[in-house]
């Protein structure tokens, strides 16, 4: 329908003889899902595909309840710096984010039964956060405002967490915050133009397929699948003996995330850079440092930060005046956080599932403990072992096992933490619930 009304906008203009020259171009964005990392990248590329096509307006269409805040500054700030006029069009819902977005607009038109407004700053499962987000979240509202010479007043008391305002289309004209109701983006198109010629060009007929396959693997969900992906592919390889099928899945899961930021200008060079050298730290306290200290803590933490910085657009942390604002990256470190521990505890439970069938053996190494190769679940009558030598049959890590004189291989742990290489002899100084506790001679 929407190619219908254009190509008849297209045959009346004709009709009417105006020259090429004379019509006014608008193009138009379509802004109908949650404002996250996606949303953040559709409407930056419309603003850049709207400047290549020499629009003389942009319509940002709006339709959404909201999303993440951080996402949501980016686009303020992207349409604040546009340098041709940009109009919200209210189609429907403009509320919390979205209501930061449209005011952001030069100006805003409204279509009946439309709504603005209700912009409390609240946690993913509806609950108000803190004072200091809602104070954050007044401070973009009321700057938004003022930057457009609107009453900052209305645009705070929309974050209002007990009065909360919503205004109606009328509602919005009374007070300065709606320039008029149209059924469509062709009237708000009329109205601008005062009725001369126009031609309205849609973000979604220029969009190749590359840009579409991206806007797709920035879907949030997908996002927190790939992170799982990376996390669980990690901690399942460094769990079992080889390299194989669980190294793959964290690589794959690695570029379907960074990939697509990447390529759409979201993430940073020294983000990607940042996360291969996490890894290398944690490959380097595995296979070459003894335990577990500095260097696969700060592999874990670069790891993590820079997942979580690949999600949000780092000039919401670094200021034009030198500062750094930290709000950003408390909800991307959070949705991170969750996603690991998540990783973590479905790789133990996948894990555990795949070893008790003989499917997987071909890609994973399995080695069976019988008791004819010396292995044997003793759980008792350890103590008379306190004081003897043992010598280690697994690394310790500082965990594993350890052989006895007689042939026996039981459980042992480096009573004082550290590391021991298979071959090593160990002196036993406690024995309790079926292991013994050693310490290097």
């Amino acid at each position: 329908m929407r190619h219908i009304l254009t190509l008849l906008s297209a045959l009346l203009i004709s009709a009417s003889a105006y020259s090429a020259d004379s019509l006014s171009v608008f193009y138009r964005i379509r802004l109908d899902q949650d404002i996250d990392q996606s949303s953040q990248r559709l409407v930056t590329l419309g603003l850049e595909k709207a400047r290549e096509a020499q629009a003389d307006y942009v319509i940002l269409d709006i339709d959404t309840y909201g999303g993440a805040v951080n996402a949501a500054d980016s686009i303020r700030t992207a349409i604040l710096r546009y340098e041709k006029p940009v109009i919200a069009y209210v189609n429907m819902q403009a509320a919390s984010a979205g209501a930061l977005i449209s005011i952001a607009c030069d100006s805003i038109y409204m279509r009946t039964g439309s709504s603005i407004g209700a912009a409390t700053v609240v946690s993913q499962t509806g609950e108000v956060m803190p004072d200091k987000y809602q104070s954050f979240m007044r401070g973009m509202m009321r700057a938004t405002a003022e930057a457009n010479g609107r009453d900052p007043e209305i645009a705070q008391a929309m974050t209002d967490t007990a009065n909360v305002l919503s205004m109606t289309p009328d509602e919005a004209m009374a007070v300065g915050y709606c320039e008029g109701i149209c059924g469509s983006e062709f009237e708000v198109a009329e109205k601008v133009t005062s009725g001369n010629g126009f031609v309205i060009r849609n973000m979604e007929d220029d969009m190749t397929w590359l840009d579409k396959l991206i806007q797709f693997l920035l879907n949030p969900l997908l996002q927190s699948i790939f992170m799982m992906m990376i996390v669980g592919g990690i901690f399942v390889e460094i769990r079992t003996p080889g390299i194989g099928l669980p190294l793959l899945t964290a690589i794959i899961g690695a570029l379907l995330y960074f990939a697509p930021g990447y390529i759409g200008h979201l993430v940073e060079s020294w983000e990607i850079l940042l996360f291969v050298v996490g890894l290398v730290l944690i490959a380097i306290e595995i296979f070459v440092l003894p335990g577990f200290g500095v260097c696969g803590i700060s592999g874990i933490i670069a790891v993590v930060v820079s997942l979580a910085f690949a999600m949000i657009d780092n000039a919401e942390l670094f200021r034009w005046d030198g500062s750094i604002d930290l709000k950003p990256i408390i909800q991307p470190l959070g949705i991170v956080i969750l996603s690991a521990a998540a990783a973590v505890f479905g790789s133990v439970w996948l894990v555990r599932k795949l070893y008790a069938t003989r499917t997987f053996d071909h890609i994973a190494l399995r080695q069976e403990m019988k008791a004819d190769d010396g292995f044997t679940g003793v759980v008792s009558g350890l103590e008379s072992l306190v004081g003897e030598t043992v010598t280690v049959f697994t690394d310790l890590r500082p965990g594993g096992k350890v052989r006895t004189d007689d042939g026996k291989i039981i459980e042992a742990t480096l009573k004082f933490g550290g590391f021991a290489s298979k071959g090593e002899s160990l002196k036993v100084i406690s024995a309790e619930q079926g292991r013994v506790y050693c310490e290097k001679l």
